[in-house]
């Protein structure tokens, strides 16, 4: 067993170094393909942590008051809400507390608020919401009290973020089968030569009484060492460009929205469990289907 396993390895790098030219296009188109996939990955994996931050910091309704109503105003409206069904919890923001969280939440570009002659943002009732599906009601209904100026609840953001994720996934589904049918095809061809090179020896190999699979072997492995090379390459760029662009904008996007953006080394883990297995999955494939033909298989 270990003898035939050595012969199989031996024979496909022997066969994809015979057809250099053609298995180093079959790698690039594959390791491109890995690569255009890589960005819609990148794209879905952060869009879903973006959503669930959103969902995490903006599960609350921000009643903003006049400037005429009063603290004891407030309160009343505090006491009325408290301990309504889907209500976490309700507590008063000054003036003052909401701009230090925008001062937090800005960083460093925090001395850009110093040139307002005023603080322009309104006390405010936050409702805290321990159930999601009550929140559009309970928000109508705060916006029934006097002294209100406006009623701020996120739903819709998260909504259009989580309907924007959905298409995105659909989109990156689609591109990824093309792609993916296009990999097998290339590959395909590129084994097929090896095995029209061949048709001699393959037939007197079947003469003599070689299995299928014995002489499947060696070209079945070719395919999987150029998909396992492809995946290798894919995921050593796409790793090393993702933490170029999370290094640029990385902290920007922490410090001005409050979403950190997935880390390198989760994506790089994740990206060589993928593309491991769909360069070998379309490494195996593109063989077997050029191999069809003389093996009536």
């Amino acid at each position: 067993m270990a003898k035939r396993f050595f012969y199989t390895l031996k024979q496909a790098f022997l066969q994809v170094f015979r057809n250099r030219n053609m298995s180093i296009a079959s790698i690039f188109a594959i390791t491109a393909m890995l690569l255009i996939l890589s960005i819609f990955f990148i794209l879905v994996i952060n869009i879903n942590t973006a959503a669930e931050t959103i969902q995490q910091d903006y599960d609350s309704i921000e009643i903003y008051l006049q400037d005429e109503t009063t603290r004891e105003q407030a309160d009343e409206i505090i006491n009325d809400l408290d301990g309504r069904e889907g209500v976490d919890d309700v507590y008063y923001k000054t003036k003052d507390e909401a701009m230090n969280e925008f001062r937090q939440r800005w960083g460093e570009n925090a001395y850009l608020l110093d040139s307002l002659e005023e603080n322009p943002l309104p006390n405010s009732i936050v409702i805290m919401i321990s159930d999601l599906e009550s929140a559009d009601q309970i928000a109508q209904q705060a916006a029934t009290y006097d002294g209100i100026e406006d009623v701020k609840f996120y739903k819709d953001t998260v909504d259009k973020l989580l309907s924007a994720t959905r298409y995105i996934q659909i989109a990156a589904v689609v591109v990824m089968v093309f792609l993916i049918i296009v990999s097998i095809v290339v590959v395909s061809n590129t084994i097929k030569l090896t095995v029209f090179n061949r048709a001699g020896e393959i037939s007197i190999m079947k003469y003599v009484g070689a299995t299928n699979w014995f002489i499947r072997g060696p070209f079945l492995a070719e395919g999987i060492i150029i998909g396992i090379i492809s995946a290798g390459l894919s995921v050593g760029i796409a790793s090393f460009i993702y933490s170029k662009i999370v290094d640029a904008f990385g902290e920007q996007m922490l410090s001005a929205l409050s979403m950190p953006m997935v880390p390198v080394s989760f994506l790089t883990y994740n990206f060589a469990w993928i593309f491991m297995a769909l360069g070998i999955s379309i490494g195996a494939c593109g063989s077997i289907i050029s191999m069809r033909k003389f093996l009536d298989a």
